[in-house]
């Protein structure tokens, strides 16, 4: 069964040596039902709907509907463009023997955070909603955020145990 939600766990090798060898990688997207292309489409087919009825309104006396089906559109284009900023976040988290990295996009805004492995520790917040935070060093970084709450503490045990196995 191919969870699109779930994290994808592939094993990779460097060739540069083998201290810095990536043993385990984690990359988490959020889950976007439609592409780009197609989501532009739905908005001009919402438009020229939209459009439509308002000038057959209009034509028939109801003026004033145009000015507010123009506002209508112009909220819905500005929801959907911030939709469409965050429908390529990612979060990707490489562990070596050497160091933990999680590399985080949210919009165009790109994050990397590195730890020592041994040193890491793995909080779960059970706030209102599960939070999984790294901490080390006086610094840290909340993980996870694209997993579905209930793989969350289950992704927490096995980055814990991956991360045993590094010390």
């Amino acid at each position: 069964m191919n969870d699109p939600i779930a994290p994808r766990v592939t094993a990779m090798h460097a060739t540069s040596s083998d201290t810095d060898r990536v043993k385990q990688e984690w990359t988490h997207k959020r889950n976007c039902a439609i592409s780009p292309r197609q989501f532009v489409l739905f908005y001009l087919s919402l438009a020229a709907v939209s459009l439509g009825v308002a000038c057959i309104v209009a034509w028939r006396g109801g003026w004033m509907v145009l000015p507010f089906t123009g506002l209508d559109l112009l909220v819905v284009g500005i929801a959907f463009v911030i939709y469409a900023r965050h429908a390529t976040d990612y979060e990707v988290i490489r562990l070596s023997p050497e160091r933990l990295v999680v590399e985080q996009r949210s919009a165009q805004r790109l994050r990397q955070y590195e730890f020592n492995p041994r040193w890491v520790r793995i909080d779960i917040e059970n706030l209102p909603r599960t939070r999984i935070v790294l901490r080390s060093a006086g610094r840290s970084v909340v993980i996870g955020v694209h997993l579905a709450q209930h793989r969350r503490e289950a992704f927490a045990r096995e980055l814990r145990r991956c991360l045993a196995q590094v010390s």
